[in-house]
């Protein structure tokens, strides 16, 4: 079924193709405005992606930039006039929930193994292999619910403040939904990215053992 959530998500991933599609074409080594302002945002990203995982920090660039940027999109959308932002609809926040669960077991699986990645449900007892699973089912149902229903409050609030107050104050509801717009997309990409992260934690913890036995 087409509704405003499909064809508003599909809309942005198009556009953000075209976009990288024919800045991809455009590189220059000056680079001008939109080049520098778009270098910009990428070394951002990775900084803020090596503050958490410094190892991996290029290995993640691809994902949790992607992810940032199409969340901060998505959650922009909504100001505009008859689109709802893909974030206030339940199945588009547990697609991305998804996704990041997804690619938690992927980057550890394939940094590791799957016998490696498996045995750290197990530690430091197996009788802790129960409340891993559980947590990771939680936490995915945590990162979902956590977005959908701070971006559906958000609209509901600016609706209900409109209401009342007319648009005698639209600048406060707008810089309002901006700003809570940023920063639920930073929380959700943060906290995939803690996920992914710790996902390594356990190879990095035998790499460091490794060295200390050497």
């Amino acid at each position: 079924m087409l509704d405003n959530t499909v064809v508003t998500t599909w809309v942005i991933m198009g556009v953000l193709l075209l976009f990288t599609w024919l800045l991809s074409r455009r590189l220059r080594i000056k680079p001008g405005k939109v080049q520098t302002a778009v270098e910009g945002i990428v070394v951002s990203i990775e900084e803020a992606i090596a503050d958490i995982a410094p190892q991996h920090a290029r290995r993640l660039v691809p994902f949790i930039g992607s992810l940032w940027i199409f969340l901060v999109i998505a959650n922009l959308s909504g100001l505009v006039p008859g689109v709802h932002s893909p974030t206030r609809d339940l199945s588009a926040t547990s697609a991305l929930a998804i996704v990041v669960f997804l690619s938690t077991h992927w980057y550890g699986i394939r940094f590791q193994s799957l016998k490696k990645y498996l045995i750290h449900y197990i530690k430091p007892s197996p009788i802790l292999l129960p409340f891993h699973l559980i947590a990771e089912v939680t936490r995915t149902v945590a990162l979902a619910i956590r977005l959908f229903g701070n971006m559906m409050s958000l609209e509901m609030a600016a609706l209900m403040f409109l209401m009342v107050a007319g648009f005698l104050a639209p600048v406060p509801i707008l810089m309002l939904h901006i700003v809570e717009a940023l920063v639920q997309a930073y929380l959700f990409g943060m906290l995939a990215l803690i996920y992914v992260a710790g996902g390594l934690q356990y190879q990095q913890e035998r790499q460091r053992k490794g060295d200390s036995n050497a």
